[in-house]
């Protein structure tokens, strides 16, 4: 529903570049959405393991966003206080000195340095532990690599290397800046000194002043050129924050702010995030990444969230003609008639090799104890299982880290399923917190603007901002035998991990 303002009415709008779409989101100073747009862009695979995506599209969807919430609003651009930019981690763009892209965005789920980091795995890590960035091809530390030992061409001619939100704000405000999010989730950037780190550089074969300056979230351009202020419909001197990144900013929106607070995320990938006032001293399984100068974010992503759920629907159901969100919807209510444990069909998630808690590019998916009493329902059921299995294991992790887990909130899609959110609740023995906008990255971002600009003063004032809606509430029954299959999914996980890679080396090899 697109609101109708009064001519004293002041808003926030929040940027939010996601893995498959450009979500801007227009706030009202309470944190209510006011408006909405989103506009998604393709993702392409030229070669196994690849994952590119074209910028200039993706600017396009952004454009068409901000330009389209503009109009539904009907607000003037003087209500506009300013916009604050969130975007998803690990993105590698190489520019040249026109900040012209001369590569596609190669995004986080790229998996070609696969083999440089299997050799950086064998070596002292030390200093590379201080960047908070394990090490995964998802990394542009180790994208960098490969293109230096493969004398890939746009790496050979590039001015700079930067991540799509960079690459907007140097084009929109002829700067090259990236918040302490961004940085350190490029794995050449220190976490404790907020500086890029030298043994990371050299290994990656560039220079300091082939990166952007770092600078804090609330950091401002503001200088829009002619052209994309009209074509996005506001005034060129619009405050921007160059914000942070997705993860902690979903934490940031929800007020997920005080220690104990976790935030679980299912998207079309998931995470599980902790803000903390230190940066981790030792990594083991988990990240660490710096927010501003006195905050960082300890946690641990997935690879395997809804892409896995929306692949066994595709698979698992034939084509039709409705819509891809009733058959979601149906594919939900199908897997709810299967009951906890799906008769005891086990189901290891990961289709897309795994980040946390693996970090194995070649770990592959599998189902265990299959029957012929076994049902769709129970296929269904046990992929949402493993999903949640998975995370649960990630957040025993960053528990051991950063003590207990005492509230969980959440956001991502999945939030908009009273199904799954009651089987995280029961999975995880803990009662969910729900945030009435699933927009929580945009409303972190647009708050970070206001800070920028002076209208707040702290981040923690967030959380009486935030309109919260229903509390799920865990059954204690259900949770008990949760934990039992989850003691047999870690030992499954355990038991396939070396057949899964090798399964994943004879698919490379087999034409």
């Amino acid at each position: 529903m697109e609101c109708q303002t009064s001519k004293d009415s002041t808003y926030v709008m929040g940027i939010d570049i996601g893995t498959t779409s450009a979500k801007v989101v227009l706030f009202t100073r309470s944190g209510h959405v006011a408006s909405e747009a989103e506009a998604p862009y393709p993702t392409s695979s030229p070669k196994p393991d690849y994952s590119e995506q074209d910028p200039l599209l993706i600017e396009e969807a952004i454009v068409h966003s901000v330009s389209e919430v503009m109009k539904k609003s009907r607000i003037k651009p003087d209500q506009l206080l300013s916009i604050g930019f969130s975007a998803a981690m690990h993105s590698l763009i190489c520019v040249d000195d026109s900040n012209r892209p001369l590569s596609p965005m190669i995004t986080w789920a790229d998996r070609r340095s696969i083999k440089q980091v299997n050799h950086y795995l064998k070596e002292d890590r030390s200093e590379l532990e201080k960047n908070g960035t394990p090490l995964h091809p998802m990394s542009p530390l180790f994208k960098l690599l490969w293109m230096k030992e493969h004398a890939y061409t746009p790496y050979l001619n590039a001015t700079k290397f930067v991540s799509i939100k960079e690459f907007f704000i140097s084009r929109w405000f002829n700067r090259f800046v990236v918040d302490y999010g961004v940085a350190s989730a490029t794995g050449l950037f220190n976490v404790h000194t907020l500086d890029w780190n030298e043994t990371a550089l050299n290994i990656a074969g560039i220079t300091r002043d082939q990166l952007s300056t770092p600078v804090s979230p609330t950091y401002v351009c503001q200088g829009l050129t002619e052209e994309f202020a009209q074509q996005l419909g506001i005034h060129r001197d619009t405050p921007f924050a160059v914000g942070s990144s997705d993860g902690p900013l979903a934490n940031i929106g929800v007020g997920a702010i005080k220690e104990g607070d976790l935030t679980l995320t299912i998207g079309t990938s998931g995470a599980i995030r902790k803000i903390s006032s230190s940066p981790a001293r030792t990594l083991k399984q988990i990240f660490c990444y710096s927010i501003s100068e006195r905050h960082w974010v300890l946690g641990g992503p997935t690879n395997n969230g809804g892409n896995v759920l929306q692949w066994a629907i595709e698979t698992l159901s034939p084509s039709n003609s409705d819509t891809s969100l009733t058959r979601f919807e149906n594919a939900l209510s199908l897997a709810q008639t299967s009951p906890p444990g799906a008769n005891s069909l086990l189901f290891l998630p990961y289709l897309h090799g795994e980040r946390a808690p693996l970090w194995r590019a070649d770990a592959r998916g599998a189902w265990l104890g299959i029957s012929s009493t076994h049902t769709k329902a129970d296929f269904l059921r046990s992929c949402i299982e493993g999903i949640v299995f998975n995370l649960y294991q990630i957040s025993a992790i960053v528990e051991n880290v950063t003590g207990e887990n005492k509230r969980i909130y959440v956001n991502g899609g999945f939030a908009r399923s009273r199904f799954w959110l009651q089987l995280v609740a029961d999975v995880f023995g803990k009662n969910l917190e729900i945030p009435l906008t699933h927009q929580s990255a945009a409303w972190g971002a647009a708050w970070f603007s206001l800070m920028a600009i002076g209208e707040e003063d702290n981040l923690e004032n967030i959380a009486n901002h935030i309109p919260m809606g229903d509390t799920i509430y865990f059954n204690q029954e259900k949770h008990s035998l949760y934990k039992d299959l989850i003691s047999l999914f870690v030992e499954a996980q355990a038991s396939q991990e070396e057949i899964a890679a090798k399964l994943s080396a004879y698919q490379i090899k087999t034409p």
